[in-house]
């Protein structure tokens, strides 16, 4: 089921309120808006609310049978990927960056914020279908700029179906051909990068893939390689 709703502060916020309140939500539903007034994105960023993107968020149960909870944002990407790509009309300038953000000719296109409550994760998605916000620190991109900007609600039916899809794989085949799949999808092995830490301090390397766990693998100046469980990533 998906739900809308013309306004509210934070999709992600209305239901992990409803899980806090003893709210049975059914995992696979989705709570759309149309406008967010206190949306967020990684790291307690503000998330822009442009009219015509999409702005929505589901809930997931991990189970003691499931992989770890961690690569379940591989999993998000990889569904929103899916999702996209058969609305361009060139695939390949689609990519996926670590953790989770997908890129559009190398400037970002979406976001995607997980956020544990209880025993459930709420998973926040937002996308650039309509307008694109300006960021001080980094490209950015909307469909709208490659053509007519795609309609919401239809792209919100695709994107619950290929999110059901994924996190079925993702819960019967684990972690191995997830990550397959997740660096076919992601920039080249090679690609320069500058990993953020906690502190602001800039870590500069290039792309070495992923690790059995999903850390970020990045060769440093110096030749050694480094493992990223947590930061911000930025290209070049």
């Amino acid at each position: 089921m998906i739900r809308t709703v013309a306004e509210t502060g934070s999709t992600n916020a209305d239901l992990a309120a409803r899980l806090r309140a003893g709210e049975h939500v059914t995992e696979g539903d989705w709570l759309v808006a149309d406008r967010q007034v206190a949306g967020r994105g990684r790291q307690g960023r503000p998330w822009s609310d442009g009219a015509g993107n999409f702005m929505g968020s589901t809930v997931l149960r991990p189970g003691a049978g499931d992989p770890p909870a961690h690569t379940l944002t591989l999993a998000v990407a990889l569904a929103l990927y899916e999702a996209l790509l058969p609305l361009l009309a060139d695939p390949q300038a689609l990519t996926i960056k670590w953790p989770n953000d997908l890129l559009l000719g190398g400037a970002k296109l979406s976001g995607i914020l997980l956020e544990r409550e209880g025993t459930a994760v709420v998973i926040g998605i937002g996308v650039n279908l309509a307008q694109a916000p300006e960021l001080p620190d980094r490209p950015t991109m909307a469909l709208s700029r490659l053509g007519p900007a795609p309609d919401r609600d239809a792209f919100a039916l695709s994107l619950a179906a290929a999110f059901d899809r994924e996190i079925e794989r993702w819960r019967t085949f684990g972690t191995e051909p997830l990550i397959r799949r997740w660096l076919a999808a992601a920039h080249p092995v090679g690609t320069p990068l500058k990993v953020h830490d906690a502190g602001g301090t800039a870590i500069p390397g290039t792309f070495e893939g992923l690790a059995p766990d999903a850390s970020l693998l990045l060769r440093l100046d110096n030749g050694t390689r480094r493992a990223i469980h947590a930061g911000d990533v930025t290209l070049g």
